[in-house]
């Protein structure tokens, strides 16, 4: 067994227009122009291709159909707008998995360049906002009061410190590693018919902890305790395949430290999240409403049972489909971006106006703020709407990049297992997004393959959360709206080979557990156990195959 102790461990658990822009604004703005000018520009991959022995016959017709039910195959048609068989081979246009915004590049900034049919007139408002994402805040007060007025209490002081050049976060790694990239949620079991009432008709995100809120934040600025460390255990656990070949993932145990404000109480759920990469974030939110909404209806067997999530929008006030994050908890990016800000980094907008202290935190609550007065009856805020916009327009217009060696016969044999295996249950593989009246241009029209329904779908006892005592919590239980803690959104696979060019350290699923694509795959459980099951029949041949393909996305 083999176990890294990062930290102490207590209280343990188990997881799973510049117009109107004020003097110091601009002169932000202009830093930003200067920051991302620097960036090196699109480039084609030069990368070796995969081996190419694998055998012509490896590569079938359509055959991944057989998979799945018959309503669920029509869905996927459907959606696609082309039959199985062109999903299953060989389809050119999958090289462009972004569509039309798709980059070529293949190296540490695949994640990190513009939407490529993003016109020159528009790429100004991507740049200031890349600017406010990568630059950290300051506490308050300060002579740069454009970006002021981080914390009281917080997590980091910059969207890129969870976001590593845009891409996934992950566990701490050592004792020397803090939690940057990764964030505990928290939740507390509903104890009234009331309580029950708002959950269920998603009046109410979550009950959180009277204390502690619902998101643990382990950094406070001078004179505000942190609310606590986060440490992680980990714990080997092979796995072996059906011809003898053993895997070994790495099971972990998140442990709190050092509470600031008092003992956890044992039913707490707790829920810790890595960073989700940043590509393609506008192109989801595309995605039709009701594309999202049949996927959960169109499965009629026990062992797929994919269900939406329903949340409160908090800009208008009335509930609406769930699609970001982990537990697709948050409807659109102007929202998830204005509540990272409020629960990552202590900062106020419109859509979150108040501190994220708890009433009883006072020195939370007393501490100087970096609000700033906006006029027309809004309350004073940190990040004003001009800076939420751009940084919107930055975080829809983050580019896809295009698939490698898609036509590699290894990869494409690959392809054939992952439909044959029935993965397409849950990751759908391709979406023709329609032509709206909003100004998303570059995303309008696309065909897109993220491979994702953007559903939640039980994963089982293993990946489920625990709480701080380390027990499962009942599966009626809500923790995000309509999400329990065995819930997860099947995330987007596009750009996933790419994951660790771009950030070595990067690792895969909700907490981090894993460091390989394969080890990601063997974790899954509940709903896609039987696919798990067809995994661990492969050989050496056929595991190399799927990773390819996996690898090519």
């Amino acid at each position: 067994m083999s176990v890294i102790h990062t930290k102490s461990s207590a209280f343990p658990f188990f997881s799973s227009s510049l117009q109107g822009t004020s003097f110091k604004l601009a002169l932000t703005i202009v830093g930003a122009i200067a920051i991302s000018a620097c960036q090196p520009t699109d480039s084609t991959s030069d990368s070796a291709s995969i081996n190419k022995n694998t055998n012509d016959t490896a590569v079938a017709s359509g055959e991944g159909a057989s998979a799945l039910t018959p309503k669920r195959t029509q869905t996927v048609e459907s959606l696609a707008g082309v039959p199985m068989q062109q999903l299953v081979t060989f389809d050119p246009q999958e090289i462009k998995q972004g569509g039309d915004t798709g980059i070529s590049i293949t190296s540490s900034e695949s994640y990190s360049k513009p939407s490529s049919n993003l016109s020159a007139s528009r790429k100004g408002s991507f740049f200031i906002g890349n600017a406010f994402f990568r630059q950290p805040w300051v506490v308050a007060p300060a002579s740069t009061d454009s970006r002021d007025g981080l914390g009281a209490l917080f997590n980091v002081a910059a969207c890129q410190s969870c976001h590593i050049k845009d891409g996934r976060g992950h566990a701490p790694m050592s004792s020397e590693d803090d939690a940057d990239s990764l964030l505990i949620r928290l939740a507390m079991p509903a104890t009234t018919d009331e309580e029950r009432a708002q959950l269920q008709n998603s009046l109410i995100e979550k009950i959180v902890h009277p204390m502690y809120g619902g998101q643990l934040q382990d950094r406070g600025i001078q004179g505000v305790p942190a609310e606590a460390r986060i440490a992680v255990q980990w714990t080997d656990k092979p796995v072996t395949f059906a011809d003898g070949h053993v895997e070994t993932l790495r099971a972990p145990t998140f442990h709190l430290t050092s509470p600031g404000y008092g003992a956890f109480d044992d039913e707490m759920m707790v829920s810790p999240r890595v960073a989700l990469p940043m590509i393609g974030l506008g192109l989801l939110e595309q995605i039709p409403d009701d594309d999202i909404k049949k996927q959960a209806v169109d499965n009629d067997s026990a062992d797929i049972s994919g269900k939406f999530n329903w949340v409160m929008d908090p800009q208008t006030g009335k509930t609406a489909l769930g699609r970001f994050g982990w537990k697709a908890g948050q409807t659109k990016l102007l929202t998830q971006n204005q509540s990272a800000f409020n629960e990552d980094m202590g900062l106020t907008s419109n859509i979150r106006p108040h501190e994220s202290c708890m009433p009883a935190q006072t020195a939370c609550v007393n501490a100087t703020t970096g609000a700033d007065e906006q006029g027309g009856g809004k309350p004073p805020v940190e990040v004003n709407d001009e800076v939420a916009k751009f940084v919107e327009f930055y975080t829809r217009n983050l580019a896809v990049p295009h698939r490698r060696n898609a036509e590699d016969k290894l990869v494409l044999a690959g392809k054939k297992r992952f439909y044959d295996m029935g993965c397409q249950s849950c990751h759908t593989p391709r979406y023709q997004l329609p032509k709206t009246d909003d100004d998303h241009l570059e995303q309008h029209g696309q065909v897109i393959y993220p491979y994702t329904d953007l559903l939640l779908h039980d994963m089982g006892d293993e990946l489920a959360d625990r709480t701080i005592a380390g027990k499962l919590p009942p599966k009626d239980a809500q923790v995000e709206f309509l999400a329990n803690s065995y819930e997860w959104r099947t995330p987007a696979l596009w750009g996933i080979g790419l994951a660790q060019t771009v950030d070595l350290q990067a690792t895969f699923l909700h907490d981090g557990r894993a460091r390989t694509l394969m080890e990601a795959v063997l974790w899954h459980g509940g709903e896609a156990e039987k696919q798990k099951q067809k995994v661990l029949q492969l050989d050496k041949q056929g595991r190399a195959e799927l990773t390819a393909f996996l690898q090519s996305l």
